[in-house]
């Protein structure tokens, strides 16, 4: 059997390496020279710090000069970086990769420099490989442990993302593939910034002793049209965010993921800069934010009309009060 590589020892590449050891796949995993914690962790207690679950027993650990080893007939390289570090990672692992064909991404995001896609990262950096980015509802915790996960891979042609994908899907991590890369990259990037206005309204129920469930859905439902309507703009397909990548991501994120944490906390009074380095002091990673200056100046540059990501953005670049979020909804 091909041998797998997640590159990135964060907690969703380290998730998903966790399951391809389970599946019996025999992975390798190289943890990149900003990965110290997260390496020795593993190392000395067995488990990554961010997650729930031990390491199970298949998966081989590789520390920083040990990437030629972590890649030796390698044929999937699964990039374990996030949207900012794609394009450093690639540049680490480049000169390495050897005969490996298919390059995966788990980033959701666009890249903060450029406001490229990640699988266009991947393509300039690593060129001839196949490119397939992967996204939907898949907290890692959950993914960690072993619970019921759906996702979609995509790829510029559907087949190569299933001739990669089959590797990784059974029962507990179903896969869906599509060609609609531009749709499944956009939805990404869209659900981080909407998560974060459904978490105020968590934030502010804190405050005030409501539960504002009316109003989170109704913010949902506007959300999926906004997703909608920049996804289609851009050249995705609607079907794309009615589906895992576009509702099902929004929906996990809103229930739990880590930009609604980051939207709870600034409608229960924190100021966004703040809460944002205290949730990466403790090595959270919040693409949201990045995410809401992409939306912004998407929908700037194409006409939209996005009043609830508009609120959003102004909340946290703006010093917007958080119940603006609820003036959308009016």
């Amino acid at each position: 059997m091909a041998r797998v590589t997640i590159l990135g020892a964060g907690a969703m590449g380290t998730a998903l390496a966790m399951h391809a050891a389970r599946k019996g796949l025999e992975p390798a995993l190289w943890a990149n020279p900003h990965d110290a914690k997260a390496l020795e962790s593993i190392r000395t207690e067995g488990r990554h710090p961010a997650l729930p679950e031990h390491v199970p027993p298949g998966l081989t650990i590789h520390g920083p000069e040990e990437l030629e080893e972590a890649l030796a007939d390698c044929e999937v390289a699964v990039m374990g970086a996030n949207s900012a570090g794609a394009r450093s990672l690639a540049r680490m692992v480049a000169g390495a990769l050897g005969e490996a064909r298919f390059v995966v991404s788990v980033a959701k995001g666009l890249e903060p420099e450029s406001g490229l896609r990640i699988s266009e990262v991947y393509s300039k950096e690593l060129p001839d490989r196949v490119i397939v980015s992967v996204t939907g509802p898949c907290l890692a915790s959950e993914l960690a442990q072993g619970l019921p996960t759906a996702v979609v891979w995509g790829s510029a042609r559907a087949e190569d993302a299933r001739a990669t994908g089959e590797r990784f899907a059974d029962r507990t991590y179903q896969i869906e593939y599509t060609d609609d890369v531009v749709g499944l990259e956009l939805c990404s990037v869209l659900k981080n910034a909407a998560a974060i206005g459904i978490g105020m309204l968590d934030g502010m129920g804190e405050l005030s002793h409501e539960g504002y469930s009316n109003a989170k859905a109704a913010l949902f439902a506007r959300a999926v049209r906004e997703l909608t309507e920049v996804v289609m703009a851009l050249g995705g397909r609607a079907e794309t965010v009615a589906g895992l990548a576009g509702m099902g991501d929004l929906l996990v994120t809103s229930l739990g993921g880590r930009n609604r944490m980051y939207g709870e906390r600034i409608g229960a009074g924190g100021h966004p800069d703040e809460v944002l380095r205290a949730m990466t002091e403790r090595g959270l990673t919040v693409e949201g934010m990045e995410s809401a200056l992409d939306v912004h100046r998407l929908a700037d540059e194409h006409g939209l009309d996005v009043p609830y990501h508009h609120a959003v953005y102004r909340v946290l670049f703006e010093k917007a009060d958080p119940k603006e979020i609820l003036e959308v909804l009016l």
